[in-house]
């Protein structure tokens, strides 16, 4: 994040320049002087014309708006800040939208909400188990959204069983032809499917007949494989080699030469994907730390005996920091690149040429495991508050500007479980999602709304480190159709309670109670639940409003007049002074004026002593109204800023 800027109620430093020498004491010498000032003594002049004054300092500056359109900063009196949109996502820590325009319409983070239209926050749709998977088995369930021409589907692999089920529940078994064993992986060419075992490379028709037909033999028992059918073709990916597969073989025959092998036997190939430009295949070392994404270009002067260019030995585009492993890849549109891995996920963008340049990690510490996409966003399978979930990402803007940085924040979730999404799913054509959980599916309840989700924003500080007096909260929230309780954010993490609006009722500006004392900054955590009434409707949110004030120690401006002539005289008759003393202690003034350096006040009549700032000095010169003085002089006018 980019620094903060001025503060607009920062006092001025202790210490301006070093050595601090307008700040000396004054070393009394027996005369009564009434102040001292940078060390050099004064009697006090104090007049109807040139008063003793104490005045406030100003501590706040002018708010002027300079925008087409008037906003916060024309009113006067309260500090204000507010917020009518979360569009752009979670993860920012401190609400500072005069550090960039993108953080308007950010926050910490959510739960359960949909905060994608703009202006408006509502729920999610809640999810259920759709699938339980079988007992005491130890693979991972694949998912893949079909539509059979009837149905949007998925398929579910479950151990050696392959099922498709519809959106309303019905449920198909396909017949494994031969010896059964774990199914792998599985793709789609939009009418059949294709899926790899532990021995063999299966074919069948997505609606029909239940039955599919052997079309590649293995050679051998493989532990681990990957396949995916991408630019129209079918590529499987087999330990640690790379094959093309013809999707229209139609016996078991034996895998042709594999276009690549990597050199680390151990290498796991975890995903295939295609762009514009070229087919990309990511994988890693489970043993080691790399992890990297190749791109296989065609070769359009050669082809291959389906009739299509030969594929060219895969190049790596893509190498991410050591000790992060990519779970899965994905291109979609022909342009955003998204890569779920064991740190959390990343958006890069693929050129002309199909090489990819990739972005920060969006959230961390958030292994990231299976990736769908569905209008302009991507949904990656992740954990979210020790619950199995997705995250959403929207691809169709950047957060900001110059980086590959794009809006995200939690999505669906499968309340209860203490695991973490994998596989992730649309009912074919539909946009309803599932994710495997384990070895279950979840799916997206529509006829429900969650239970309750959560809004927290970020930290309201007004640019400054300054303590404020947070005084008032206005949430702008619907209650029609549900109910919200509000909570304060105190910078040690304490969650307090400050307000409670029942479905129905009306919600007013609320009291901030807590914390009691000034803080420098302040944050605030919405709490949503649906309908009482209607398990399908929610409440509605549009922003919020907060009023402060500023609570920073109070300068003051301490105006002094005082005798400065070359002859004086105290009060006991205390003679003092000599020819060019009363121009000497003005010049030694003005040096430190010059400088901007501290002085040391004292006022022997009160006893008080401070630092002060020079802040203005008037000399007037005049004939000495009194016996006491003689000379060149006058009356010299200080006036000194606290500090």
């Amino acid at each position: 994040m980019a620094p903060y800027g001025d503060d607009i109620t920062e006092g001025i430093p202790y210490v301006l320049s070093n050595p601090p020498t307008g700040a000396t004491n004054y070393s009394a010498t027996g005369e009564a002087y009434d102040i001292a000032i940078a060390g050099l003594p004064f009697f006090l002049a104090a007049s109807d014309d040139s008063p003793y004054r104490r005045v406030t300092a100003q501590y706040r500056k002018q708010q002027i708006d300079q925008t087409r359109e008037p906003g916060e900063q024309t009113l006067t009196g309260w500090w204000l800040r507010s917020q009518s949109s979360f569009h752009l996502g979670a993860g920012a820590k401190f609400f500072e939208p005069a550090q960039d325009e993108s953080l308007r319409f950010q926050f910490t983070a959510s739960k359960g909400l949909n905060i994608w239209t703009r202006g408006q926050i509502t729920l999610l749709d809640d999810t259920a188990s759709f699938y339980t998977g079988s007992v005491g088995t130890t693979y991972e369930t694949q998912l893949l959204g079909v539509n059979d021409g009837t149905d949007n589907c998925v398929l579910i692999s479950d151990s050696t069983d392959l099922k498709k089920k519809t959106s309303g529940g019905t449920t198909t078994t396909y017949t494994q032809t031969g010896t059964a064993s774990r199914i792998f992986s599985v793709t789609t060419d939009g009418k059949r499917y294709f899926f790899v075992n532990t021995t063999k490379v299966h074919r069948g028709n997505i609606s029909g007949t239940t039955s599919d037909t052997e079309i590649y033999n293995l050679g051998s028992t493989a532990t681990r494989a990957t396949i995916r059918y991408v630019k129209q073709r079918l590529i499987v990916a087999i330990g640690p080699a790379i094959y093309e597969l013809n999707p229209n073989a139609s016996s078991a025959t034996a895998l042709p030469t594999a276009l690549y092998t990597h050199p680390n036997p151990d290498w796991v190939w975890s995903s295939i994907a295609e762009g514009p430009q070229a087919i990309y295949i990511s994988g890693y070392d489970p043993s080691g730390s790399s992890s990297s994404v190749f791109k296989i270009t065609l070769d359009p002067t050669t082809p291959n005996s389906l009739g299509f260019p030969t594929l060219n030995i895969p190049t790596v585009v893509i190498d991410l920091p050591e000790n992060e492993f990519i779970y899965d890849f994905d291109v979609y549109l022909g342009e955003y690149a998204v890569l779920a891995t064991s740190k959390g996920a990343r958006v890069g963008v693929a050129n002309a040429n199909g090489d990819i340049t990739y972005g920060p990690l969006l959230y961390k510490d958030k292994p990231s495991y299976g990736i769908a996409f569905r209008d302009t966003y991507a949904f990656v399978t992740t954990q979210i508050d020790g619950e199995a979930g997705l995250a959403r990402i929207d691809l169709s803007t950047t957060v900001f500007s110059n980086l590959l940085f794009f809006p995200y924040t939690w999505d669906l979730v499968a309340s209860g479980t203490a695991s973490s999404a994998l596989q992730v799913a649309f009912f074919g054509t539909s946009n309803r999602a599932a994710f495997t959980v384990g070895n279950d599916v979840w799916a997206e309840d529509t006829a429900n709304k969650v239970t309750s989700g959560y809004l927290q924003t970020g930290f309201v500080r007004y640019n400054t480190l300054e303590d404020k007096i947070y005084k008032f909260l206005t949430p702008r929230f619907d209650t029609t159709d549900g109910g919200m309780d509000v909570y304060s954010i105190a910078a040690d993490g304490s969650v307090v309670s400050i307000g409670t609006y029942p479905q129905g009722s009306e919600v007013d500006q609320i009291g901030i109670p807590y914390p009691a004392t000034p803080q420098q900054y302040l944050g605030f955590k919405f709490v949503f639940s649906r309908s009482s009434t209607d398990t399908s409707k929610g409440p509605l949110f549009t922003g919020y409003q907060v009023k402060t004030l500023p609570s920073i120690p109070r300068q003051r401006l301490i105006q002094y007049p005082v005798f400065c002539y070359d002859h004086e005289m105290d009060k006991f008759n205390n003679a003092v002074g000599y020819e060019g003393s009363a121009y000497s202690r003005m010049s030694q003034l003005e040096q430190v004026e010059n400088v901007g350096d501290t002085v040391r006040v004292e006022d022997f009549r009160t006893g008080e002593s401070y630092l002060g700032l020079i802040e203005e000095l008037d000399f007037v010169n005049r004939t000495p109204t009194d016996k006491r003085f003689s000379g060149f002089g006058g009356t010299l006018l200080i006036t000194i800023r606290t500090i």
